[in-house]
C-alpha cells in the first residue's frame, strides 16, 4: 500500500463508512490503494466558498464537488433558512448548467431541501444562472442553488448561493452558514426526499424572464435598424442556447446566424480548448462565420451564461474582440445617454464596478452626473449594493472578467440582457454610420485613453495554494517601489483595510470588506493590482495604464505606446 500521511489516511478512511454509497467507497479504497497523490489532493482541505460559491474538481472526497460535500451544504443551508426566516414557508429555487453531473447533482440538492420539508422549485432542463437569479425573487423563495462551474475546464462542477434578494451570498450570511456546514458530519445529512415538495418550472418562468430581458435591454430604435444588422451568436456548448436566440428574436433582431457546431449542450466542450468567451480561441467559429457572412457583431457566452464575449469590426472592417472592460464601457455610456436623453437622470443614479476593473469607468458616470460606486470582485458585492442603497437606483454595472448587469432586475451578471443590450448599441450606432468600435475611441479622446491587461499565473495543487500566499507575502514585506520608472505613491491593502500614502506617509482606511487583495499606483496613473482568484488555481495581476488620446486618427500609435509601457512593467516585475 502507499504512503499516506496520517491525517490525510484518516479523513479518507471516514469516507470507507457505510454512511456512503459503495461507489463511493470503492472509489476511496482505489485512491488509497494506487493514488497516493490524487488522495491526497481530494482529501487535504475541505472545499471552500469563494467569490463564486463552491467551486471544484468533481469526485471523491472532502475537496472535490460530489453528493456528499452538496449534500452537506445544502443540510446546513436548510437548517439556516429555518434559523433566518422561522415563521415563513420555505421555499428553494434550483437551477444548473450544461456540465457533466449537472443534472444529478441538481436532484441531490433538491432531495435534501425536500427531506428537510424544504418546498423546491427546480427547472426541469438546463438554463442560464441569471434565470435563476430572477427566478428566485419572481417565486419568492428564501434562496437558490445553481450548479455551474462558469467557464472552468470539463473536470469541474460548482455550487452558488443566492439569498432572498436574487443576489449570491454575502456577509455576514456566507460566514454564518459557513460556520454551521463546518459544524456538520456527513452522517447529518438526510437525503431521503419528499417528491411532493419538488416541482418542475420552466416556461412560465422562462416567458417571464424573457419580458423582463427585454424590457430592460431594448431602446428605441430606427426603423430596419435591428433588422439590418447581422449577427453571429455562439452558445459555446452551453446553456444560453435555451434563451438567447429567443430573445434577440422577440426583440426584433431576424437577421442572426448561430453556430450550429457549439449549438448543443455538452459539459466536454468538445470544439473549444476552453468554454471562456475571454479566450479569442473561444470564439474562432464564429468569427470564421462572421467574416463568411460580413457580420457585424460577434457575441459568444459562457457555459452558465453569465459571461459574454463581443468581437466587433474595427475601422478597416477586421473582427476584434473586445476586453470585458471595453465592453462594460460602451454599455455605460449607452445606458448613461439613454437615460440622459429620456430626462431620467435626477442624481439618485449609481453605476458601479470592481476594484480591478477599468478607472475609466468613473470617469464616464461623473461626467453624467451619476455617482459611481466600487466594490470587491463579484457581482454579489454589486447585488449587494442594490439591496443596501434602496435610496439610489442602479442603471448597470460590470467588471473587467466579460460580465454586466443592466438593472436591478436580476441580481447577478446576465449574458442574456447583455447579449440584446450589445446588439441593440451596435444597430443603432450603424444606423447613424457609426460602430462600436469608432464609439469606443471617441469615449477614449473624451475620457482618456486606458489600456488593462490581466496577467493569470496557474498554480495548481497544494504547492501552488502555498506559492500564492507566499508571493502575496513578499508582496506585502517587500512592496514594489517603481514600476516603470515611475514612483509608487499609493498602496491599497484591502487584508488590513488600510491605504498607505508612500509620499507622505498617511494612512487611511479602505472602508470594503477586507479581501486579500494589493494595488499599488504609480505618480504617473499607473494601476496594478495583485489578487488570488476565489475560484481558480491562480494568482492574477491586473495592469492598467493611461494616457490622453488627442483624437481618433492617433489611436493606433498611441494605443501602441501603452502596449509597449505594459510589457516593461511585465518584464520589469517579472510577470510575463
Amino acid at each position: 500500500m502507499a504512503t499516506h500521511k496520517p491525517e490525510i489516511l484518516q479523513k479518507a478512511e471516514a469516507w470507507l463508512h457505510e454512511i456512503f454509497d459503495e461507489e463511493t467507497r470503492n472509489n476511496v479504497n482505489e485512491l488509497i490503494s494506487k493514488h497516493p497523490k490524487e488522495l491526497e489532493e481530494s482529501f487535504y482541505k475541505d472545499a471552500e466558498f469563494g467569490t463564486g460559491g463552491m467551486r471544484g474538481i468533481m469526485g471523491v472526497g472532502t475537496n472535490r464537488i460530489n453528493r456528499y460535500t452538496l449534500g452537506k451544504n445544502t443540510q446546513g443551508l436548510s437548517n439556516y433558512i429555518k434559523q433566518s426566516f422561522p415563521s415563513e414557508e420555505l421555499k428553494a429555487v434550483i437551477a444548473y448548467d450544461c456540465r457533466n453531473n449537472s443534472q444529478e447533482l441538481a436532484k441531490v440538492v433538491a432531495d435534501v431541501f425536500s427531506a428537510n420539508g424544504v418546498k423546491v422549485f427546480l427547472f426541469s432542463e438546463l438554463r442560464p444562472t441569471p434565470e435563476l437569479s430572477y427566478a428566485l425573487r419572481e417565486l419568492g423563495c428564501q434562496c437558490g442553488i445553481v450548479l455551474t462551474a462558469s467557464h472552468n475546464p470539463p473536470e469541474y462542477n460548482g455550487y452558488k448561493v443566492y439569498w432572498n434578494d436574487g443576489g449570491q451570498l454575502v456577509p455576514p450570511q456566507d460566514l454564518e452558514l459557513i460556520d454551521i456546514i463546518n459544524n456538520l458530519d456527513y452522517q447529518d445529512i438526510n437525503f431521503n426526499a419528499d417528491e411532493s415538495l419538488i416541482e418542475k418550472i420552466d416556461s412560465e418562468v422562462d416567458q417571464s424572464f424573457i419580458k423582463a430581458s427585454i424590457k430592460n435591454g431594448s431602446f428605441d430604435q430606427k426603423n430596419g435598424a435591428r433588422n439590418d444588422l447581422k449577427i453571429v451568436f455562439t452558445s459555446l456548448h452551453g446553456t444560453s442556447i435555451t434563451l438567447v436566440p429567443d430573445v434577440l428574436e422577440k426583440a426584433g433582431f431576424t437577421n442572426v446566424s448561430i453556430v450550429e457546431e457549439q449549438r448543443e449542450p455538452n459539459g466536454n466542450f468538445p470544439t473549444v480548448v476552453s468554454p471562456n468567451p475571454e479566450e479569442p480561441e473561444a470564439l474562432e467559429m464564429a468569427l470564421k462565420i462572421a467574416d463568411k457572412e460580413d457580420a457585424d457583431i460577434v457575441i459568444g457566452t459562457d457555459p452558465d451564461c453569465d459571461r459574454l464575449g463581443v468581437a466587433v469590426r474595427d475601422l478597416n472592417g477586421e473582427m476584434i474582440l473586445l476586453n470585458g472592460n471595453q465592453t462594460m464601457l460602451i454599455m455605460t455610456w449607452f445606458l448613461l445617454e439613454e437615460w440622459k436623453n429620456a430626462g431620467k437622470i435626477e442624481g439618485k443614479e449609481f453605476i458601479a464596478s470592481t476594484i480591478v476593473s477599468t478607472p475609466m469607468l468613473k470617469n464616464i458616470s461623473e461626467a453624467y452626473g451619476v455617482e459611481y460606486k466600487e466594490v470587491l470582485t463579484g457581482f454579489k458585492w454589486i447585488a449587494k449594493l442594490i439591496k443596501d442603497h434602496p435610496e439610489l437606483q442602479f442603471i448597470g454595472g460590470g467588471e473587467e472578467s466579460f460580465g454586466y448587469m443592466v438593472g436591478d432586475f436580476v441580481r447577478d451578471k446576465d449574458a442574456v440582457t447583455a447579449t440584446l443590450l450589445s446588439c441593440e448599441i451596435a444597430a443603432k450606432l450603424k444606423s447613424e454610420n457609426s460602430s462600436i468600435y469608432q464609439k469606443l475611441l471617441e469615449l477614449y479622446v473624451e475620457y482618456g485613453l486606458y489600456k488593462e491587461e490581466l496577467i493569470s499565473l496557474v498554480k495548481k495543487g497544494i504547492e501552488g495554494e502555498q506559492e500564492i500566499k507566499q508571493m502575496l507575502i513578499d508582496l506585502r514585506e517587500n512592496p514594489w517601489q517603481e514600476i516603470d520608472g515611475e514612483k509608487v505613491v499609493l498602496l491599497e491593502d484591502y487584508k488590513s483595510s488600510v491605504a498607505k500614502d508612500l509620499q507622505n506617509h498617511e494612512e487611511r482606511p479602505i472602508d470594503i470588506p477586507k479581501s486579500n487583495v494589493l494595488i499599488y499606483y504609480t505618480e504617473n496613473g499607473t494601476k496594478i493590482a495583485a489578487r488570488p482568484s476565489g475560484t481558480e488555481p491562480k494568482i492574477k495581476f491586473y495592469i492598467s495604464v493611461n494616457t490622453n488620446l488627442e483624437s481618433v486618427e492617433a489611436y493606433q500609435e498611441t494605443h501602441q505606446q501603452l502596449s509597449d509601457k505594459i510589457s516593461r512593467i511585465k518584464e520589469d516585475l517579472k510577470l510575463g
